[in-house]
């Protein structure tokens, strides 16, 4: 059999199934093995325990869980790539070939793993998703380096804003470390990073991700006015502001968490989406 893991062993794989990486679907195949068993590694599998992985293409990433011990369901979206895994993978995992925004998280088993190289166009929305099913002890995942840092952000960073505190809220964010084009075939135009996320076991709460995203709607206005643009009364805006000592000019992306945090606890759910 052909090792996916070796960029050799994925060209001959694709070749003798007569098929290609497809961009439209953001598929990028990591082919070092190093790379692979670092990512495991920082993953921490357990023997046994229930893995999740999404996108997982030719199975390289998906063998390396194997070796781990995994119970691995990898979850594909590319048909095409049935006889691929199925070849590769020896029936040693669950193939599920479906859409995963669309995939049932909230009854995957609690503490379950996540681990996956993520085609790009997917990356925010999932990894929201997952955080949010509240079913999983840890999440290891390759990202665009510019969503590993939208995910990090800190308060006053062209990166910060309603993704990196609702993820932030969630779970504890490490980028682990960043990946060059060269390690993918095809090589994508950007770089890479793989993050760990671990949960913090909070709940997600609706109303205050609804008012983090009217709170930056606009961001070169000033909060004040983005609030106002979501319903709520400007006098009133204008006393909490001045009652947290905030100037009324503030903007939100200089603010912390827990003065965000603040604001919505005496301001409440955008009245637009009440």
């Amino acid at each position: 059999m052909s090792d996916p893991r070796t960029p050799k062993g994925l060209r001959e794989l694709l070749e003798r199934h007569g098929l290609s990486p497809r961009k439209a679907l953001g598929q990028h195949f990591l082919v070092d093995k190093n790379l692979l068993d670092f990512i495991v590694r920082a993953a921490g599998v357990r023997l046994g325990e229930p893995v999740f992985e999404v996108g997982p293409g030719p199975g390289g990433l998906s063998l390396a869980l194997l070796e781990a011990g995994a119970d691995l369901t990898a979850i594909e979206r590319d048909r095409r790539l049935r006889p691929v895994l199925e070849e590769v993978l020896g029936g040693r995992a669950r193939l599920v070939f479906a859409d995963a925004l669309a995939y049932p998280w909230e009854e995957v088993p609690e503490g379950s793993l996540f681990v996956a190289n993520l085609p790009y166009q997917i990356g925010t929305p999932l990894v929201l998703r997952l955080l949010e099913s509240g079913r999983f002890r840890d999440l290891v995942v390759m990202l665009q380096r510019e969503v590993a840092d939208r995910f990090a952000a800190r308060p006053g960073g062209k990166d910060y804003g309603p993704i990196a505190l609702k993820v932030q809220e969630l779970a504890r964010v490490e980028k682990l470390r960043e990946v060059p084009p060269s390690v993918f075939l095809p090589p994508p135009e950007v770089t890479s990073a793989v993050v760990r996320l671990t949960p913090r076991g909070t709940r997600p709460d609706a109303g205050y991700f609804a008012f983090l995203d009217a709170a930056f709607r606009a961001r070169r206005k000033t909060l004040r006015k983005n609030l106002e643009a979501a319903g709520y009364d400007r006098r009133r805006v204008e006393a909490v502001l001045a009652d947290l000592g905030l100037e009324p000019r503030v903007r939100a992306e200089v603010l912390a968490p827990e003065v965000l945090k603040a604001l919505y606890a005496r301001l409440g759910t955008p009245p637009s989406t009440r």
